[in-house]
């Protein structure tokens, strides 16, 4: 199809490179540099959707991120589309393919649009909750129905091909908006020296000052826009991220912001924030004023100039300002005829129009737009003596003033305050370290929006220590004042519809009825009506409902206030959310150095974190019972090696790491000699146990401290939390090196003598107790050697580098074959520290449980100088109750029954539903080495009722009788581990 409405013109295409596109199954042509909007326009494509509700025809209205109408999807392949893309920001490109969201059979003839119109008056706000309450046994024919209607695209089903990235940036000033103000603004910071981030929507530079003529500085605005713009991109302080959305702004002036071009998401930080943002132009609100045709006056001009698109013949434009007469102009130099209608008595600029041939009507309104399918033509009415007049037309625009974009502003908890002077609403007071600037000030002379941004940024960027130089700004442009006006009377008492939201179909008169039935809040209205609820996020109705509201109620605008607005701004892609943090990037699996030996050697594993972990190794034609118990009695008997790599290790050092250990651990550590270890509790900040391990002194200020294997990542972000902003006058250092070690654990009675054959060090119990360690080669390579068991048995854990660690296993079972050496898993683990009554944080503890609770008061420090993190929780009321849940063990009556994990447990079976709880188990196994079954449970008062007898549920009215005994099942003196 010939591109019927493309004329002369167009500063952002390139007509030496044609592009084809598709858009509902038919093929289009458009050029290099087009929006996917544009290039429907220039093709005469004027229906682009349908609403929401009622299914009326919707067109184009607007060329940006405000655009209500045109939210298309993009792709052919099912399942894997991209839905709600508007096409005032989609750029063209070859092949492009997109489509409708709704209409049926097609989005010109849709038999949803009949239905609309016949019974559209049965549906006002809030209908829904009116209608469908009603009969109940219909409702799941009601929620067909209401499904089948709702929704604006379909959301992919497909993986999604596209790569998203994400970059962390810092910088001195970031100037939200590319407009006069913020290009003025990024200039002065820049050349004071301040490092410039510059932050744009649109694909070019200079915001409105693109549309009206204008000098500055005795040179055309356009010229003096492309010095600017040329000298900042060639600074190296500066950086320009054009098509690119600011998209949320967070506490600490963190901003975040989206760059559509190369799928980016950016992560901003920033020494202080400018927002120019500037504002977006309103559209009148008149009768049948959705009709395709109907669009605003700045994206007239939008088109004819950057696209070299007129969509139309005719044009209408609809004003009570300064600024719209622009887009007649525009369109009578294209060779279009144009009509200009100004609510204003007097028009500063009707010479203008007179010069150029441009019929104007003065004192009169647009009431209504005629037309079905589109817009045919509209009806002006006087406003001296309510004459009507009928013109013919094809496009209508209008301009009820403009509304500044103080989306960001809001989202720094700045309510947006009236601004009479402008008829609109602006930013509250600016927080520390921030500032507004040009038109989202309420400024609407270009003039007025340079000065106020050259004071905002002097003073900002004097406030971090530089040096301004102030130049001097001449500016000579057309008048750009002008009333306010929203909704245009009808002399109808039930004049046609006049949209206000035109995503969700709200009108002036379902903002009149939510007030009537009682909802005056205009939060409540928002929500009664859906007004500002769709993708557009109120950008072009927001204003416009407050003041039907207001008009409604009798009282001022400033009276009824307005809604906040939350992140994001603009809709964001999920892929860019996540980034490269997708399939196997999103939940890396991490595997030891000795993953190959493991599978080779038949492992099964477990997931424990991130890690893979050997959860058993069975042999052939054993159940996995049968394999827990060969590999605990082989550690009991014998000698068993674990891959203990997956324990957290976080190196500490510092002058006050000791101190630092000493407030985040329960117990004592300014003593701990170099070449000790010490088990430690750590405690969140209400005494509830959070993670344990044993911590090393490697030298005075040098620590290496062990954590649970899944709660590595989450100790290391607490003991940051506590250093950064709570003891920031610590000098201690903190990094992980988990990956950088691996470690295999001996255990049994013959480790010593295995270990032996490997290493020269002196392994006997004087030269190295228990809970120390040595540093030396094991087969030949240089490790740490730790004496820590968790299975109460003889044990040695050696650590290696990582890279050494296949060979390092590979040696240790080679010279363990002598005493049969059985590797074992984490269960056969679990089992021989349940033998110990050793406790598995988030196992054996909820996030409940107190180190008293578990029998623990000995790993309380009481009388240390600076109280341990935790220790004021301890010392509540509530957790000082002698019926606290505490930690036991427990025989069953029957040996051979192992109680379910999690079985609840009652003192005395009521025989009533539901019994009274008192407790549950928390660990539970069959124990080889004793030849029974052993529990580990959590009792009321448990600590205090050694030697009573409890029920177990163990299934639907199953019952299991059992003893609280100690925890400790096996070598209660703990002479094992000493030998």
């Amino acid at each position: 199809m010939t591109q019927t409405y493309r004329i002369g013109g167009g500063r952002l295409i390139d007509r030496t490179r044609p592009i084809t596109f598709s858009f509902n199954g038919k093929p289009y042509t458009g050029y290099a540099g087009d929006t996917l909007a544009s290039a429907l326009l220039a093709n005469g494509v004027r229906i682009v959707g349908r609403s929401f509700k009622y299914a009326r025809p919707r067109g184009v209205m607007t060329a940006g991120v405000d655009e209500p109408n045109a939210i298309l999807q993009l792709g052919s392949t099912p399942g894997a589309t991209t839905p709600n893309v508007r096409a005032t920001e989609q750029p063209l490109y070859d092949g492009l393919v997109a489509r409708t969201t709704n209409g049926w059979p097609s989005v010109n003839f849709d038999l949803m649009e009949w239905f609309g119109r016949a019974f559209g008056r049965f549906m006002p706000p809030g209908f829904y909750y009116k209608t469908f309450m009603w009969p109940g046994p219909l409702w799941p024919l009601y929620e067909k129905i209401v499904r089948k209607g709702a929704g604006i695209g379909e959301a992919p089903t497909a993986p999604d091909a596209d790569a998203y990235d994400r970059l962390h940036q810092f910088c001195d000033l970031l100037v939200i908006g590319g407009g006069p103000a913020g290009i003025l603004a990024a200039r002065t910071a820049a050349d004071a020296g301040a490092r410039v981030l510059l932050v744009d929507d649109r694909a070019e530079l200079g915001g409105n000052l693109l549309l009206q003529p204008a000098e500055i500085n005795e040179t055309t605005a356009a010229l003096w826009l492309q010095t600017q713009v040329s000298e900042l991109t060639q600074r190296d302080n500066v950086e320009i991220l054009s098509d690119t959305t600011a998209t949320g702004w967070h506490d600490h002036n963190f901003v975040v912001a989206y760059e559509r071009r190369r799928r980016r998401l950016h992560h901003n930080r920033a020494r202080v924030v400018l927002l120019a943002a500037g504002a977006q132009e309103r559209p009148l609100v008149y009768a049948n004023n959705d009709l395709p045709g109907c669009m605003t006056a700045s994206a007239v001009s939008t088109y004819l100039r950057d696209f070299g698109v007129r969509p139309g013949h005719k044009l209408i434009v609809a004003t009570c300002n300064d600024s719209a007469y622009q887009a007649a102009i525009d369109w009578r130099e294209s060779g279009g005829e144009a009509v200009v209608v100004d609510a204003r008595a007097e028009s500063p600029r009707a010479t203008e129009l007179a010069e150029r041939g441009i019929e104007l009507h003065r004192n009169a309104i647009v009431i209504e737009a005629a037309g079905r399918q589109r817009v045919r033509g509209a009806t002006l009415r006087a406003q001296d003596d309510e004459r009507t007049l009928k013109l013919s037309c094809d496009v209508l625009a209008s301009s009820g003033g403009w509304t500044p974009t103080v989306h960001l502003s809001a989202h720094c908890g700045r309510k947006p305050l009236w601004h009479a002077p402008s008829g609109a609403f602006v930013p509250g007071a600016a927080p520390a370290n921030a500032a507004w600037a040009g038109s989202i000030n309420g400024h609407a002379d270009l003039d007025s929006v340079l000065r106020d941004a050259l004071a905002n940024t002097t003073e900002l960027i004097e406030s971090l220590g530089f040096e301004a130089t102030t130049a001097a700004i001449n500016v000579s442009c057309a008048k750009q004042g002008g009333d306010a006006l929203y909704r245009v009377p009808h002399p109808s008492n039930h004049p046609p519809p006049q949209f206000v939201d035109y995503q969700l179909d709200v009108t002036a008169t379902g903002i009149e009825l939510a007030n009537r039935e009682g909802f005056e809040s205009v939060e409540h209205i928002k929500r009664y009506t859906a007004l500002g609820f769709g993708t557009d996020q109120g950008k072009l109705s927001n204003v416009n409902g407050i003041a039907i509201a207001a008009e409604a109620r009798g009282i001022t605008m400033a009276e009824v206030g307005t809604t906040m607005f939350r992140p994001n701004y603009a809709p964001v892609p999920f892929g860019a959310v996540a980034g490269r943090e997708v399939g196997r990037l999103f939940d890396p699996v991490r595997y030891t150095a000795m993953q190959p030996w493991h599978e080779s050697n038949g492992a099964l594993f477990e997931d424990v974190g991130q890690w893979k972990r050997p959860w058993y190794y069975p042999r052939q034609g054993e159940t996995m019972q049968e394999t827990l118990n060969r590999e605990c009695l082989a550690v009991r008997n014998g000698v068993g090696i674990l891959d203990a790599s997956t324990l957290g290790k976080i190196d500490i050092q510092g002058p006050d790491a000791r101190e630092f250990l000493n407030r985040v651990y329960t117990n004592a550590w300014k003593k701990l000699p170099r070449g000790q270890c010490r088990y430690g509790l750590m405690c969140s900040e209400d005494g509830m146990v959070m993670d344990d391990g044993v911590t090393a002194c490697l030298a005075d200020e040098h620590f290496v401290m062990t954590t649970t294997t899944g709660g590595a990542a989450r100790v290391l972000e607490w003991l940051e939390l506590w250093h950064q902003t709570e003891w920031p006058e610590l000098q201690v250092y903190l990094n992980s090196v988990t990956d950088h070690w691996a470690t295999a654990t001996l255990s049994g009675p013959h480790s010593r003598r295995l270990l032996a054959k490997l290493t020269d060090m002196d392994l006997d119990s004087d030269a190295f107790p228990f809970m120390s360690w040595r540093q030396g080669d094991v087969a030949g390579i240089p490790a740490r050697v730790f004496r820590i068991s968790f299975t109460g048995e003889l044990s040695f854990e050696v650590n290696v580098n990582a890279n050494y660690g296949l060979k390092l296993w590979e040696a240790l079972i080679e010279a363990g074959t002598e005493f049969d050496i059985t590797p074992y898993g984490t269960e056969t683990m679990h089992i021989l520290r349940a033998e110990k009554g050793f406790i598995i944080v988030g196992q054996d503890t909820d996030g409940s449980i107190t180190p008293e609770d578990l029998g623990m008061g000995w790993a309380l420090a009481r009388k240390k100088p600076f109280s341990f993190l935790g220790k004021r929780g301890m010392q509540r009321e509530d957790c000082q109750r002698a019926d606290r849940k505490q930690l036991v063990g427990l025989f069953t009556d029957d040996p051979t029954t192992v109680l379910p994990e999690g079985s609840q447990i009652v003192f005395e079976r009521s025989g009533e539903t539901p019994e009274s709880m008192v407790g549950h188990v928390t660990s539970s196994y069959h124990s080889a080495a004793l030849g029974r079954s052993i529990a580990l449970a959590l009792i009321q008062g448990g600590l205090q009722r050694r030697g009573v007898k409890v029920w177990v549920s163990v299934g639907p009215e199953q019952w299991q009788r059992a003893e609280i005994t100690d925890t400790v099942f096996y070598d209660p003196q703990g002479e094992r581990q000493h030998v």
